[in-house]
């Protein structure tokens, strides 16, 4: 049985939205695209360093995919894009049905159960499958930056989930990078 982690930029505020670039998600006016960047470098590493090695593919949303492939792909030689060109993707979506991407697999919403048994998947971004999903994420990485930008698309929404803190580490840059499991509401004490 695999494991379902989901690792995300934030703000104080909770908002997910084109940490990396100013055109990377402009979504209802959103003028602060690239927001993570003058913080990214060590949180990042950080957590890329962690999971090095580790088997499995990655989850993805249609948009953060589409993104993504409109991206990576085209940058010069590099370990990121070496390594994200042999990853398996998995691509929840109902409308993309030939991606051109070397290693892309399209599923459904429905398909997640099964394709988890088989093995272990980290998500990037891709807010909207998170919220779609609350029930089968085994884990989450949060990556909170020092930074509140009061408007831009949150992580969780609305969407009420528990959870229990099993990892803090802050950073060079005053990232704070936390790690939640899905838990309960704790008791009065």
């Amino acid at each position: 049985m695999g494991a379902i982690t989901v690792v995300c930029n934030l703000t104080l505020d909770g908002v997910m939205q084109s940490p990396g670039r100013p055109d990377e998600d402009t979504r209802d006016g959103f003028q602060h695209g690239g927001w993570g960047v003058p913080y990214s470098e060590d949180a990042m590493g950080r957590v890329l360093g962690r999971r090095a090695g580790a088997s499995g593919g990655m989850l993805l949303g249609r948009r953060t995919y589409e993104d993504f492939a409109g991206f990576w792909p085209k940058q010069p030689d590099n370990p990121y894009t070496d390594a994200l060109n042999k990853q398996q993707k998995y691509v929840v979506s109902s409308t993309l049905t030939d991606p051109d991407w070397v290693n892309t697999h399209v599923l459904g919403l429905t398909d997640i159960a099964e394709l988890k048994a088989e093995q272990n998947l980290i998500v990037l971004g891709s807010g909207e499958l998170v919220r779609s999903i609350p029930d089968l994420v085994d884990e989450y990485i949060l990556l909170i930056h020092p930074l509140v930008l009061g408007t831009g698309h949150r992580l969780f929404g609305d969407l009420h989930q528990p959870l229990t803190l099993t990892h803090s580490e802050a950073t060079t840059t005053d990232v704070v990078i936390n790690t939640y499991r899905p838990g309960t509401v704790p008791k009065d004490r």
